[in-house]
């Protein structure tokens, strides 16, 4: 089809917006959202349908939340389309740079051809043994009946993990302060879509401030690692090594800037990530003590004592599905953002070019046209006949399209490694009292972490 038809085809589609949200005329949806950003999503898809138009401050956007049109956007149409506005803020500019997350066109196509070998599964499965080593060595410190705040330890556990994989560093002295700094740099982006994020972001502000000190802090940290490698040309095994090695098609490497860049994404990406899934699996696993036993049925069945190894991951099927299940109901990205580029045609609707368009895994992973009874935690819905029939973008945790998560490999198996390696020596209660919160900001964390109370095996 030409440009011209395109055109006449698109002049033809219908002249009026999807149905949305009331919206303030100054703010648009902007003080709902921020309110309530997960309950205000899960609304506008019940009440407005699939497409839903909205608008914040001045700036139109479109929610979107049926799979088809999610693919339209990420695999089929996925040229017409860059990273949204959320990701060219001087805050994420500042935390990211112009990693593989935020990046676009050729340089980002350059960096994903580099990064790609570090991130092949023969070499992530090398870190299988870092990731269980780690995990005992947590528990050897736990003792039965007390009570912890299992977010903070999975968040020490997968940044311990991620500074051995990544740069070969052994951080458990210094994990505190950098848990600390990520903790802190992460703050402000819980109330995104508000004034207070828009000026904080532009003005000094305290927070603003803050969050550049900070930053500065973590630069110094991992452009030494970088530094202290470049002098050195060792090959340590690990994934810096693999990005300082890689060539591109001319010749060229990555520069220092361009590592710390990518470094900080998968420090982040993971560290927080896989941390909040943990978090969410125990959380789940303390009120379903069904699904617990059948999981230490599992691994009774077969690991029996003994600890365990990438080699075991295809018959830990059970724990491969609790993990799917848990990023069902709270996927760690719960959101994700692109930008039109140009007009383009959504389920009948002209869509305006500059358009952001969101699509909330949090809601279409609960959506019931995909899920039987979505509220449940249900892991045994996770059959390969299930996984057939469902639409390809019900369930996105890792977004999709060429922009997949680079590291979704290295994640699965961290994630079924470490529950594995602690659901066999310990079982994980909530402590009563308390209101276990999500607050969506970056990701969807616990508000006030999680406590949970250890019974030993």
């Amino acid at each position: 089809m030409s440009t011209l038809d395109l055109k006449s085809n698109i002049a033809n589609l219908k002249s009026a917006s999807p149905p949305g949200p009331k919206a303030h005329w100054l703010t648009g949806v902007m003080r709902d959202y921020q309110n309530d950003p997960l309950g205000f999503a899960t609304r506008c898809a019940r009440e407005f349908g699939d497409i839903v138009s909205a608008r914040f401050l001045y700036v139109p956007c479109f929610f979107i939340y049926h799979p088809d049109h999610i693919e339209q956007v990420l695999v089929t149409q996925q040229r017409n389309f860059i990273k949204s506005v959320s990701l060219q803020t001087p805050f994420m500019r500042r935390l990211i740079g112009n990693g593989l997350l935020s990046s676009e066109g050729e340089f980002w196509k350059r960096q994903r051809r580099l990064a790609q070998p570090a991130f092949h599964r023969e070499r992530i499965n090398t870190y299988s043994q870092t990731m269980t080593a780690y995990t005992e060595r947590m528990l050897a410190s736990w003792q039965t009946g007390e009570t912890r705040d299992i977010h903070e330890d999975m968040m020490q556990l997968t940044l311990e993990i991620v500074a051995k994989t990544l740069f070969d560093a052994d951080v458990t002295d210094t994990a505190r302060e950098v848990g600390q700094l990520l903790s802190v740099i992460v703050e402000p982006f819980s109330y995104q879509a508000s004034f207070k994020w828009i000026l904080d972001n532009r003005l000094p502000t305290p927070m603003n401030r803050r969050f550049h000190r900070t930053a500065q802090r973590l630069d110094e940290i991992v452009f030494g690692i970088i530094n202290e490698r470049r002098a050195s040309k060792v090959d340590r095994g690990d994934l810096l090594s693999m990005l300082l090695a890689a060539l591109d098609e001319d010749g060229s490497q990555m520069t220092d800037q361009q590592l710390r860049d990518e470094a900080m994404t998968l420090f982040l990406a993971g560290h927080e990530t896989t941390a909040l899934t943990m978090s969410w699996t125990w959380y789940l696993l303390a009120q379903h003590p069904e699904v617990e036993a059948k999981l230490r049925a599992e691994i009774e069945s077969v690991l029996g004592e003994r600890t365990p190894t990438m080699a075991d991951l295809p018959a830990l099927k059970y724990a491969d599905q609790i993990i799917k299940e848990s990023m069902r109901l709270y996927p760690p990205a719960y959101a994700m953002g692109r930008q039109a580029l140009q007009e383009f045609e959504l389920g009948g609707y002209r869509i305006p070019a500059k358009s952001q368009i969101f699509f909330f895994q949090y809601v279409t992973h609960r959506d019931p046209r995909f899920f039987d009874e979505p509220e449940q935690f249900k892991p045994e819905r996770w059959t390969e006949e299930f996984v057939r029939q469902l639409p390809r973008y019900a369930y996105f945790p890792f977004g999709g399209g060429p922009r997949l998560c680079i590291g979704n490999s290295f994640a699965m198996m961290e994630t079924v490694l470490i529950l594995v390696a602690i659901a066999q020596k310990f079982s994980l209660k909530l402590a009563p009292g308390q209101a276990i919160t999500p607050i969506p900001g970056i990701t969807l964390r616990p508000e006030n972490g999680i406590k949970m109370i250890l019974e030993k095996r």
